[in-house]
C-alpha cells in the first residue's frame, strides 16, 4: 500500500492547517482511502473505483484524465501547490 501525507490550508479557513493522508493499493483509479486531521479531530473515508467512474461520467470527463487530476490534487504535493483549492465543510 502506498500513502502520502500533505499539509493543506483550505480556502474556507486559510489560517487553519489540516493534514490529508491518501492511501491506495495499485493506483488512485482503483479507489483510495482518505484521512483528514486538524490535529484535534480526524475524519476518514473511502472512494471506490465505482465512485471514481461515476464522478468522471457526471462531469463528462475522460476517466483517465479525471484520475490524473485526482492524483495532482490529492498526492502531488508541492508540484501542484496553488493549483487546487480545498474547502472544509
Amino acid at each position: 500500500m502506498e500513502k502520502t501525507l500533505n499539509r493543506i490550508h483550505p480556502v474556507s479557513d486559510p489560517e487553519a492547517t489540516y493534514f490529508l493522508q491518501v492511501s491506495w493499493e495499485k493506483d488512485l483509479g482503483t479507489g483510495f482511502g482518505l484521512l483528514l486531521s486538524d490535529c484535534q479531530c480526524a475524519w476518514t473515508g473511502t472512494v471506490s473505483e465505482e465512485d471514481i467512474s461515476s464522478e468522471a461520467a457526471d462531469i463528462e470527463m475522460d476517466r483517465g484524465k479525471y484520475v490524473e487530476e485526482l492524483r495532482k490534487a490529492l498526492i502531488a504535493g508541492e508540484e501542484s501547490a496553488g493549483r487546487y483549492n480545498f474547502v472544509i465543510s
